[in-house]
């Protein structure tokens, strides 16, 4: 049985929404603004919270900002009616681990929660990753290297923890659209490159020995020093 949370203030979707998971032998809580929703989130132990955009009092990215700032790592779909691939890509950028367009069909709601919720699973298979003098701790959200410790955004985070999970092999650009950000396409813009640079930024070039190295051709890899 999963917990989940729904913070939804269109009260037909959210009650669609609660009657499916139900029906399942879920356990669904209501949220139905911005605000109930953080409160909610922060006290209750959920398998995967649901955040629509368009919510009141507090919007569904500055809500999943303010959770991540807090170190929470459940996993987040947000499940909204804006689609562009600026809208994704701000959802991503947020912290968002899926991106579900309204209209919907429950059949796949469900079977992405069900796959967000098995990804806790994984991650506590490690509790750090490290290459050189570098370390990421997944459970307190933090990231040393040679003793100073390095703020990432969630997306560099998450990008970051993915490259070392694949350390010593050559990660595509293709690679990271699809688990970083969930394009099964290629968006014709530069988001992997943008994020690559603003990472090696950080957790690189204050640094003699450079971590992330680009293969031409191919993509990116993380190696020991």
């Amino acid at each position: 049985m999963l917990k989940l949370l729904v913070i939804e203030d269109e009260a037909e979707t959210a009650a669609y929404i609660e009657q499916g998971f139900k029906q399942s032998g879920h356990s669904v809580d209501i949220a139905i603004d911005g605000l109930d929703g953080l409160m909610m989130a922060k006290d209750g132990q959920y398998d995967v919270i649901i955040i629509d955009r368009g919510l009141p009092q507090l919007d569904g990215l500055t809500l999943l900002q303010t959770l991540r700032k807090t170190s929470l790592l459940t996993p987040v779909l947000f499940l909204t009616a804006l689609g562009s691939i600026e809208d994704k890509l701000q959802g991503f950028t947020a912290g968002g681990d899926d991106y579900l367009v309204k209209p919907f069909a429950f059949s796949e709601l469900s079977a992405r929660v069900h796959s967000l919720a098995r990804r806790p699973q994984v991650m506590q298979e490690h509790t750090q990753l490290s290459a050189g003098d570098l370390t990421l701790f997944l459970t307190k959200r933090q990231v040393i290297r040679a003793g100073n410790r390095i703020e990432l955004q969630p997306t560099e985070f998450r990008l970051l923890e993915f490259l070392l999970l694949q350390k010593s092999k050559i990660v595509t650009r293709t690679m990271l659209l699809e688990k970083i950000w969930d394009f099964h396409f290629d968006p014709k813009t530069s988001v992997v490159e943008t994020h690559i640079s603003r990472l090696r930024a950080k957790i690189d070039k204050p640094y003699p020995s450079h971590l992330i190295k680009t293969v031409r051709g191919a993509g990116y890899i993380i190696d020991e020093p």
